[in-house]
């Protein structure tokens, strides 16, 4: 028996089918707004500002309702959906064509990094919703926790303290802390253990 045979209806009634001429994200009027007037000043006044200006960057974010630590650094060509739903602790970092869909809440605990071209992605769709309700989970990295470079972070998830999603993995489940996950789906790999005192650069 195929697939299409054990999900056919009864006789006589149709088919569900995907149909999003109806489509409603449900956002306010005020949400809507605000994002506009964010992408313009996003799409200038902070993509265009010289890399080591992070200050600059930070007081636009700030200006948008971000809740930012200190030393964070946010680089210029980082995309931010909703700085309201950002919060960034001490030291944390969002690097380069980082992609920040804060549709709900971020928060990256103090030295958190994400690296370039990974994508935290607070949202989604429902699949068995014809009409593909949005769907949306907060997102939480804790302190000292890295997502490497090319990686992809579901809705509700959680990178416990120190944790590491290696570079273009997906990750579908929580990290616990100060452990190092890779693969799509990302999966256990090992533990990370620091160094209590590490070498200075180029000593062997």
């Amino acid at each position: 028996m195929t697939p299409s045979e054990t999900t056919a209806p009864p006789e006589g009634r149709e088919a569900p089918r995907v149909d999003v001429s109806a489509y409603s994200s449900g956002f306010s009027l005020g949400n809507r707004l605000g994002r506009l007037a964010w992408s313009l000043v996003q799409a200038t006044a902070f993509r265009w500002s010289p890399t080591p200006l992070f200050f600059w960057r930070n007081l636009l974010l700030r200006l948008f309702g971000a809740r930012l630590g200190r030393g964070v650094h946010v680089y210029p060509t980082a995309k931010v959906w909703a700085p309201w739903n950002l919060e960034m602790a001490d030291f944390a970092c969002l690097g380069r064509e980082v992609d920040c869909y804060s549709v709900d809440r971020i928060r990256l605990g103090a030295h958190a990094t994400v690296s370039q071209f990974a994508h935290l992605c607070a949202a989604g769709h429902d699949i068995h919703d014809p009409r593909l309700r949005l769907t949306h989970a907060p997102i939480t990295l804790g302190d000292g926790a890295w997502v490497c470079a090319g990686a992809f972070v579901s809705p509700g998830l959680t990178l416990g303290e120190g944790a590491v999603l290696a570079a273009m993995a997906c990750l579908t489940k929580d990290i616990p802390a100060w452990e190092v996950w890779g693969g799509n789906p990302a999966r256990y790999i090992k533990r990370r253990d620091l160094r209590a005192d590490p070498a200075p650069e180029g000593t062997p």
